[in-house]
């Protein structure tokens, strides 16, 4: 880990390492969040049956998870997977998921859910990680001296 502190430009993303690492239920905690059509589809598909997806921002193609692509490409694209009584943690979460899980900072996810980003940085930058909310400090920009 830097030793950096993260600030209100550095993206963030969500770990999916930090979940399998440290989480043994992360990828029936996903499946929770699966629509019903989704839930339905994945009831007898194993854990780490991998798909190719493609990265918007690089092209690059990625081998993802299944349960993980149907939530970023269908599931979290309905308009009830986030609303404004989501809790922040939980609503950051699921904005990852909505997005593809292309880094953010908490200025970037204050214009989306429309909450604090002071509030949004002193939430995921503290040394507890939720939900595997976890900085890119190799991303994270420079300020001037």
């Amino acid at each position: 880990m830097s030793l950096l502190k993260p600030n209100a430009k550095t993206p963030f993303h969500i770990d999916f390492e930090w979940w399998k690492q440290n989480e043994g239920d992360w990828h029936i905690f996903l499946r929770s969040f699966l629509c019903a059509e989704h839930q339905e589809a994945f009831a007898n598909v194993e854990e780490g049956d991998l798909i190719d997806w493609v990265d918007p921002r690089t092209a690059e193609v990625k081998p993802v998870d299944g349960v993980q692509h149907a939530l970023m490409t269908h599931c979290a694209q309905l308009p009830e997977f986030v609303d404004q009584r989501t809790a922040v943690v939980e609503a950051i979460f699921r904005m990852f998921l909505a997005n593809g899980n292309i880094p953010m900072s908490s200025e970037e996810l204050s214009k989306k859910l429309g909450k604090p980003a002071d509030t949004i940085l002193r939430t995921i930058a503290g040394p507890r990680v939720y939900r595997g909310l976890r900085p890119i400090l190799s991303l994270q920009p420079t300020e001037p001296a």
